[in-house]
């Protein structure tokens, strides 16, 4: 699922909640270095105001706001307030981070930083249970849903950077084909998902369970079967034709998703060799394997 591209001449606003430790910071810093006005922790019931004031100032007409429980009203009030801020004349959209348990424990473990929702008597886990709970109806309001789980400081600047650079780049496409493994999710960020567990499996051949896609006897073994030829042909030949016409409705960024079981073997070499075939003018493509490591 990525954010859907607002008309150039409306002044935009996107608001970032999400889980406490998710990298709302980190997603703030990134815009604010591609061209975004970002404000920290504004009181819910300040939104609307907010939103009048980029209206009428052309220097703010891309803002960005963190919004989250570290603010007494937030849970409260958020809902009416962002209908209401969404009914006057302003692109707003809803970015939710989220991250698993054990990768929100380890980060709070490691900043030191307590959970703003965590007391004398509760655990680190039953805090962030606790706001998981709480911030499931704002969560479901989100335009997309962003897991950063598996993305290090530099991969969700990465990600911000390929979704949301305001500075003039021209017609350029931004291209990203991700493989991954389904046994881990579906990536919640592809526009796009394409199932190759249908291919012969070289997790189950002899002396190729412990390499990876980009091996060459991995990529001669999935070289030889007749599937794979004609998979990447048709694939192809399919996104030759969609892409044209993503960049005809004015998106600047297309993830395509790559998935076979475990997101070690066919998905990666398919994603590669798909890499390569979309790298052409007016397409700016990378390759990145989610899963690779966690096999």
């Amino acid at each position: 699922m990525t954010p859907r591209r607002k008309p150039a001449s409306q002044p935009r606003l996107l608001v970032i909640t999400g889980l406490s430790g998710s990298g709302k910071t980190h997603v703030s810093r990134a815009l604010e270095d591609l061209g975004w006005f970002c404000v920290d922790n504004l009181p819910t019931a300040l939104i609307p105001r907010f939103a009048q004031l980029i209206r009428a100032t052309p220097d703010l007409k891309r803002s960005a706001l963190v919004v989250d429980v570290r603010e007494r009203d937030f849970l409260r009030r958020f809902p009416e307030v962002f209908d209401e801020t969404r009914r006057m004349g302003v692109a707003v959209s809803l970015i939710f981070l989220e991250a698993g348990e054990r990768v929100l424990l380890r980060r709070f473990s490691e900043t030191r930083r307590p959970h703003p929702l965590a007391g004398f008597d509760q655990t680190p886990l039953e805090a962030i249970r606790e706001e998981q709970a709480a911030l499931r109806p704002i969560r479901k309001m989100a335009d997309l849903i962003l897991n950063t789980s598996e993305y290090s400081v530099h991969q969700l600047r990465n990600y911000i950077g390929e979704h949301y650079d305001v500075r003039e780049r021209g017609s350029e496409l931004g291209l990203t084909v991700m493989s991954f493994g389904y046994k881990y999710g579906v990536p919640s960020e592809a526009d796009l998902v394409f199932d190759v567990r249908f291919l012969p499996n070289p997790n189950f051949v002899r002396g190729l369970k412990r390499l990876t896609g980009r091996a060459p006897a991995v990529v001669r073994f999935l070289e030889r079967q007749s599937e794979t030829g004609v998979l990447l042909k048709r694939l192809g030949s399919f996104l030759g034709y969609l892409i044209p016409r993503y960049r005809r409705e004015g998106k600047s960024h297309l993830t395509i998703g790559i998935g076979c079981t475990g997101g070690r073997h066919r998905s990666v070499m398919i994603a590669e060799r798909l890499g390569k075939t979309l790298r052409k003018p007016g397409h700016s493509v990378s390759v990145r394997h989610r899963d690779l490591r966690l096999e």
